[in-house]
């Protein structure tokens, strides 16, 4: 379908079913972090309604109803220029009716936009606390990056909020928050069951970790294999390049 793409934008291929996004060519664009928690994610009902928050120009939302094709996606984004963009990604991509973009803040969306509970809440949120790390002077990134609008304890909270009981929660975050991230969970009666180490290499630290919660779920965590990103000659690993199969069907 036909959308307007601006001077600064550019579509780019998800080598998922033709599915492509927009993104700006010198701004924020989404990372390997997207693609992995998108791959994480499993839903085992067709019937499922998922909210995506901070969806950002929309990547994940795309990737999991390319991928998993549940029944709705609600994708949350406070930034209306990342908005715009999200809504023109999916009516590209003819999801319209299968994603519906929201320009929202996450704080306070259980209580406010949303009325009804979900059976999956995915997020891919900023991982440093505002007062850490190199404070980017674009707001947009700094947004996307720092926790200036919502913050570690708000996600967890409002995706409790609007999760059903038994319903799941994943996320994508660094490995040196996982205590403050497993502490969070169970303050706001989500289990963690499943983590997942990811490495850039496999002589290199862990630089993310995916994470399954449940909430009222019973204690059980699971640790996954460790996902290798690149191999010895820094090309994708054998396990990484089928995330990127350009399934046709």
């Amino acid at each position: 379908m036909n959308i307007e793409i601006m001077d600064d934008e550019r579509l780019d291929d998800l080598n998922c079913k033709n599915l492509k996004i927009l993104q700006k060519k010198d701004g924020f664009c989404f990372g390997m972090d997207s693609v992995l928690i998108a791959n994480f994610v499993k839903i085992s009902r067709k019937s499922a309604i998922v909210a995506d928050l901070g969806t950002g120009t929309g990547i994940i939302s795309i990737l999991v109803v390319g991928k998993q094709n549940p029944k709705k996606v609600y994708a949350v984004e406070i930034q209306e220029e990342l908005v715009d963009m999200a809504k023109r990604s999916v009516k590209y991509n003819d999801l319209e009716d299968k994603i519906d973009v929201i320009n929202a803040d996450i704080v306070g969306i259980s209580r406010g936009k949303f009325n009804k509970r979900f059976d999956y809440v995915i997020s891919n949120p900023p991982y440093k606390k505002l007062n850490t790390g190199l404070i980017n002077d674009n707001q947009k990134k700094l947004i996307s990056r720092h926790e200036v609008k919502c913050t570690l304890e708000d996600l967890v909270y409002e995706a409790s909020k609007l999760l059903k009981d038994n319903g799941v929660f994943y996320m994508v975050h660094r490995p040196d928050r996982l205590c403050d991230i497993f502490n969070v969970m169970r303050e706001n009666k989500v289990e963690p069951k499943e983590i997942q180490l990811v490495y850039s290499h496999l002589e290199d630290e862990a630089n993310l970790v995916l994470i399954k919660g449940v909430k009222c779920g019973k204690p059980s965590l699971k640790v996954l294999k460790p996902l290798i990103v690149y191999n010895e000659n820094n090309e994708y690993t054998e396990e990484l390049l089928k995330f990127y199969d350009n399934e046709e069907s």
